[in-house]
């Protein structure tokens, strides 16, 4: 199948202007099991949706969304199915209320997948295709003569190792230079990728959302994340990478080896972030030296 997955252009919220980390992952695991990707990022384009979707004869447009986005995504979701595009809606927003997108107010929307959605996606493809049954879908929300079905729930990935590396190479990574940096007082015209080391996170802070990754963490290998920086660094030539992770240092003896692995391959000389800030009862002076070594700022 011939799959586009798009960010949408918020009107109001302009804060996102770093890669959209999500969609790669869907696109590498797509693209993996051969099917044709796009990735379209509405907030960094000079093209119109409609000329994209022409020229590459896609089928179905996966629109992710935080919940800031969400009426632009329903939009977007409207053009996709005004050029006969199958619409599916996944992210956070949709994770927390997936109920509110497959209503009979958003007929722009064929289906929405709640949670991890890797797994999910190829599943629903496998099923547009005829390969299974639409009801084995697992996250899925859709509608069936009028009703709304909701399948079984998606499962957390147990091994992110097994995932492939999110597709970094379809980003049209210039065009986000110029633009808000990672973090406050670094370099705006730096080209810079964001990795994701761990997902999920034990705590239970009352301001924090953690719909899709969980409440388990599931950290990736060390040789695995060093694999990735290296491809950042010396093939897609960043100069600068964001760590996205809700807490990527939640165990220490980890996170103090991440870093000497950095240090060791030579990967130091890029200054790194990390964007979600960092659980400080899971530090000490050594991780913070080591940090600093291996090129934090």
């Amino acid at each position: 199948m011939r799959v586009l997955l798009a960010s949408p252009e918020s009107e109001v919220w302009t804060s996102r202007k770093h890669i959209p980390l999500g969609l790669g992952y869907l696109a590498a695991v797509l693209r993996e099991a051969g099917h044709h990707v796009g990735l379209y990022d509405a907030a960094i384009e000079d093209e119109p949706l409609e000329t994209v979707v022409r020229r590459g004869g896609y089928e179905m447009l996966g629109i992710s969304a935080v919940t800031p986005l969400i009426v632009d995504a329903w939009n977007m979701a409207k053009e996709g199915k005004r050029l006969g595009l199958i619409t599916v809606l996944g992210g956070p927003h949709l994770t927390l209320m997936p109920e509110e997108s497959i209503s009979e107010a958003h007929p722009e929307v064929d289906y929405v997948i709640k949670g991890e959605a890797e797994e999910s996606i190829l599943e629903l493809v496998d099923a547009l295709e005829g390969r299974r049954a639409m009801e084995t879908v697992h996250g899925l929300y859709w509608r069936d003569g009028g009703e709304i079905v909701v399948n079984p729930a998606a499962r957390l990935v147990p091994n992110l190792d097994d995932i492939p590396y999110p597709a970094h190479d379809l980003y049209k990574i210039t065009r986000y230079t110029n633009l808000q940096p990672l973090t406050d007082g670094l370099d705006k015209h730096a080209r810079a990728y964001t990795i994701m080391t761990s997902r999920g996170c034990p705590y239970k802070c009352t301001y924090c959302s953690k719909p899709i990754t969980g409440d388990t963490w599931r950290p990736r290998s060390v040789e695995n994340v060093i694999g990735e920086w290296r491809w950042l660094v010396r093939d897609l030539k960043a100069t600068e990478i964001g760590l996205t992770d809700d807490i990527w240092n939640l165990k220490l003896d980890r996170a103090k080896e991440l870093c000497r692995r950095i240090i060791a391959e030579g990967l130091n000389t890029v200054p790194w972030v990390t964007v979600h800030g960092m659980k400080v009862n899971h530090a000490d002076a050594e991780l913070f030296q080591l940090m600093k070594q291996a090129g934090c700022k």
